[in-house]
Formats: structure tokens, sequence, C-alpha cells
């Protein structure tokens, strides 16, 4: 039996593309399937439409090993030179062992569910000229256009890394699909992007077996959800206005929007949540569990500083500068490029009150000195890996003692303004704007918890508010 699928039912279709930087001076990564020349993505003669960009929280800036080709901490998505979208079309029901022999042609895309041992469901789909597809997963192969694998984040707050923290490669055994979602963009104003769970794999084809949660929907369709799930949090407002958290929802492969299920991987699915959809908004979270993207559109990054202006205001700090209350040190942010490595007159923050000193080795109360003592050289800029309780000697007040970081990656500022507050208990620095906001953000961790983070390192917020205002002594002079 043959059924014309309308592929508005199907799966609601705008298709997202993924493009590299226009920056001729940085080797510019493959896009997979279908990829064009550096200068076929970027014309010299007309300015590349930007659909947005995708960042990934817990890398402040770049990779530990260096953003390279498709696997890097943000990617842009731009329009392509030539659509490369895909919408339902065909629903064809076979006998499951006839699958392979279905999918046989590796030009058409097609996704296939399995409803048991003899019966399969497989919808073709067709060339979409009006949408742009980016693939996003852990796998290396060349359909996937953005790379992305764990994001080793701490889970106790107790991690005290620096600039380049949080930074991991990928876990033993990762939880990230090989091919776990779509991102849709039409080619026309206003360029809308939706995202679906699962991608194609290089054989053009989606898979959901036996035990993945799928079913046929009130219209005789069919629709599913992937092993560990695609989660989605839209803001509740306008992510640079008034930051809020929304409520987290999971995307089917079709880009329905439902409840969570009652575990990451349950057989069962949460409720359809009619009035929602699986359009990015500024502000945007994706959780592939194991990392959380964040979609910034081009208007949101517009409000965000650049890489040369966190510079400018790391100089406006260290031009003010600042000194250790006690020993009477002038203090310095380490230049950005360096931020991986704690130097000498590394600002250090007492993250109960918010007084700024230099290093000292002294004021332990729980735990002696020689257990927490830090080595400000070598290790490859990796800060104590326990501070322990230090008091503070301007207000007596106790508590984690950890280095001070600027936050590096712009697109994670909700805001241009000064760094004056810094995340419990890292010690990242960025505005207060910033640190208002994304302490207000529940983010998944594992099968069913969320918890807070620092969006630089991944590290689990403490503290009644996770973050504080810092206090900083100008010279006596």
């Amino acid at each position: 039996m043959v059924l014309e699928g309308s592929s508005e039912a199907l799966c609601p279709p705008p298709s997202l593309e993924l493009r590299p930087s226009c920056n001729k001076n940085q080797s510019s990564p493959p896009l997979g399937s279908g990829s064009q020349s550096h200068d076929a993505l970027c014309p010299e003669d007309k300015e590349p439409i930007k659909y947005g960009e995708l960042i990934v929280l817990g890398h402040n800036g770049s990779l530990a090993s260096g953003d390279k080709g498709r696997r890097r901490s943000r990617l842009a998505l731009y329009k392509r030179p030539k659509a490369n979208g895909v919408k339902p079309d065909v629903i064809h029901n076979v006998s499951t062992p006839l699958v392979s022999k279905a999918l046989s042609n590796k030009s058409q895309h097609s996704i296939s569910y399995t409803l048991s041992r003899s019966h399969s469901v497989i919808v073709e789909y067709t060339h979409d000229p009006n949408t742009d597809m980016f693939q996003i997963g852990r796998s290396t192969e060349s359909m996937i256009d953005f790379v992305v694998t764990d994001t080793a984040g701490s889970g106790t707050g107790g991690q005290g890394q620096g600039g380049a923290n949080g930074e991991g490669g990928q876990s033993a055994q990762s939880t990230i699909s090989r091919y776990a979602c779509r991102i849709m963009c039409e080619r026309s104003a206003p360029y809308t992007a939706r995202i679906y769970a699962a991608g194609f794999d290089s054989s053009k084809n989606i898979f959901l077996g036996e035990r993945a949660a799928k079913w046929r929907t009130s219209d005789g369709l069919m629709d599913g959800l992937t092993t560990n799930g695609v989660l989605v949090m839209h803001p509740a407002g306008e992510f640079i206005s008034e930051p809020a958290p929304g409520v987290w929802r999971e995307i089917s492969v079709c880009g329905n929007v439902f409840a969570l299920r009652e575990t990451r991987s349950a057989q069962q699915r949460g409720k359809l949540v009619e009035n929602e959809s699986n359009m990015l908004q500024d502000g945007s979270l994706i959780d592939l569990c194991g990392a959380t993207l964040l979609w910034r559109t081009p208007s949101g990054l517009r409000h965000t500083p650049t890489l040369k202006q966190l510079e400018s205001l790391r100089q406006e700090l260290n031009a003010a500068r600042p000194q250790c209350p006690v020993g009477f040190n002038t203090l310095a942010f380490p230049s950005l490029a360096q931020r991986a490595t704690i130097d000498k007159k590394q600002p250090w923050v007492y993250m109960n009150c918010g007084h700024v000193h230099g290093y000292h080795n002294w004021g332990f109360r729980k735990e002696k000195a020689g257990s927490s003592a830090v080595a400000l050289t070598g290790g490859g800029g990796t800060a104590p890996a326990t501070t322990g309780e230090r008091e503070c000697p301007m207000c007596r007040g106790i508590g984690p003692y950890v280095p001070l970081w600027l936050g590096c990656e712009g697109g994670l500022y909700l805001d241009a303004g000064p760094p004056t507050h810094a995340f419990c208990p890292c010690g990242h620095v960025c505005s207060e704007k910033t640190v208002q906001g994304w302490s207000q953000i529940p983010l998944p961790h594992g099968t069913h918890a969320f918890h807070a983070a620092c969006p630089f390192c991944g590290t689990w917020l403490t503290g009644e508010q996770g973050h504080i205002k810092l206090i900083f002594q100008g010279p006596v002079d």
C-alpha cells in the first residue's frame, strides 16, 4: 500500500544549513554532502546570509585541542549556494525483511520505522528547493556538518580549571548520537530555522528500530523519538532583554514538541504540546544528552561583545590597576590567548564575599595548606583540584578561594556590559546581566536531573544566587 503523504502534515519542514566562516585567512571546514568550494560559499560580490550560530556550552572560546574543521566550539550557519533541504513525499508500508531492498536507492532520503519483525513503514523524502539542511552529531562522516562530542563539565562544582576548563574531548562511552539532529532553514526571509531529532546517515536514511519510541499519528502518518532524545528549551521572553528560562521539551523526528519522558530513554513518549513549535529563536538551547548547544540569531549577536571588545574590557580592568588589599601587589587578568595558564598576577576571589586578592597560601580552615597549595607553574594551566575553605582577611568570611578568569566566548553574553560579576564556584567573570540570566537556567544532566551551570565551563553553580559581585581595591597611590 502506497499513500501520498502531505509534507506539511508529516514534518513541518523548513530545513537548516550550516556553513563556516567566510574568513579567508582560516581554513574552511568541509560541509559534508553537497559541500561547495570556499569561494562558492562566500561569493565576493554578495554578503552571505547568516541564519544563526550554534555555540557549545562549556567551552570558553575554543575546544581544548583547538577548533579544527567541523569539530569546533562554535559554528555559523549560512545560506547555501544551492538548497539541500528535503521534505516528506511518499509513505510505504512494507514487510520488514524487504526494508534493506526498499532503501537501496542511496540518492533518496528516507526514514524507516520498524513496527515489528514483520512490518515497517518507510517515508521517502524529496528535494525541497526552499530549505537548507544542516546535520549535527558525534559522527565524523562527511554528511555531518557540525561534529559535537561530550562536554566534560563538573557535576559537583569542585572544578577550578582555567579559561579552557570543561573543554574535554569525548568520554569513554559517548551518549551523543552519531546522527543527533538536523536543522532546517528557510532560504527566504525571515529565514526561519527549525530543529528535528535524528540526522540522515551516509546512505541518506534514518532508522528507528523496534525498540525506539515511535507511533502512528492521528492522521495516519508516522513519528518517533531517538534513544536519548533531543531536548529544546526556548527562552520565556527575549533572551537579550528579559532573560528567563522556558520549559524543556523533547523534539520528535518530525519536529513535533512533547513533554519530557520520565527518564531520558524511556519507551513512553511525553504528552504532545500543541501550542509550541520546533522553531528556534535567539537563546534557544538544544541538549543532545552529553552536550548542550545555544542558538544565537544575527540580531541577538549584535548585542554581544566581540573578541576585540572583550580584549578592550580586559585592558580597562587592568588599566584600573586593581591591587591585593593585603600584599598591595598589582593584579592583572592574563591575555585572552593565555587564558588557560595561571599567572602570578592573576586575581583570586573569596567566593562568599567577593573580595578580590592576589594569590596567597594561608587562611585555610578545613584543609591543611599542604593539600590545598597551588603550583603556579606547569600543569598546562590547570588550577587546584580543591582550594578548601579559606578565611577572607578583609571580612573574615569563610568560603572557597579561586582564581578569576574572563569569559572569552562572547556569544554566551547577554550584553556587552562591564565584567563586574563572577560565577560561583568556578570564577568565570562576565557582565551582571549575563550571570543573572544563566544562573536561572536549569541545564540537563544525566537521565533526568537539571542544574544551573556556568556556560563557560559547565561547572554546576553553587551558593544562594550562583554568582557574586566582585569587590576590587584600587591603587593606594
